[in-house]
């Protein structure tokens, strides 16, 4: 692709390092930005900008958040006893879309996959575990994505909790083997949260 600037190559290169975008898709949105009014491309800067610099994570889920504690850690209508293992936000904002859980989240960040280097030590389950042994947990849903990596995940934290005294569990299969979780409808959703089962019976099924 030949470019009549170099301004605009170097955009339209920065802009094809995001997911899914290649570089004739970044070429047009480079177009379109230059076509914005000055103030439209600067707000879209600054808010990248912020996001980069001010975005925290919660010191209790590890989600995605703008203060200490996100605003469901901080709802004190939501149940703490009762927590859903995810693999990251877009897991949380399926899950709450749905309106059938008033729980709290534990985001670890990933799944366990050697084939990409990522281990146990690159997730959270290390804090997940410590809030377990601290008997502040009931129930463990886990709510992984269907797949070979998603159940790894869910076994070994299993095995580091199993002599503690909660529950696990996890959703139902109306989730597709080998679907991610962010792809779910949401009615099929809602109902795997409600209709979700020991996870021990998970393991003996699979």
């Amino acid at each position: 692709m030949d470019f009549s600037s170099k301004l605009l190559e170097n955009a339209v290169y920065e802009m094809s390092q995001l997911p899914g975008i290649g570089k004739r898709t970044a070429l047009r949105l480079v177009l379109h930005l230059l076509k914005q009014s000055d103030q439209r491309t600067e707000n879209l800067a600054t808010s990248l900008l912020d996001l980069k610099e001010k975005v925290r994570f919660c010191a209790n889920c590890h989600n995605i958040s703008d203060t200490e504690l996100c605003e469901i850690c901080a709802n004190s209508k939501r149940d703490a006893s009762l927590v859903c293992v995810v693999e990251d936000i877009r897991d949380v904002m399926a899950i709450e879309n749905t309106g059938q859980f008033r729980g709290m989240y534990h985001v670890l960040g990933g799944k366990i996959s050697p084939m990409e280097g990522i281990g146990p030590q690159e997730l959270t389950i290390s804090s997940l575990v410590n809030k377990v042994k601290k008997g502040e947990i009931k129930e463990l849903i886990f709510a992984l994505s269907s797949t070979m990596e998603g159940d790894t995940t869910n076994f070994y934290i299993y095995k580091q909790i199993e002599d503690q005294e909660v529950s696990t569990s996890t959703i139902a299969r109306g989730i597709a083997v080998g679907d991610e979780l962010e792809y779910a409808d949401e009615v099929t959703l809602g109902r795997s949260i409600l209709n979700r089962i020991p996870f021990e019976g998970s393991l003996k099924s699979s």
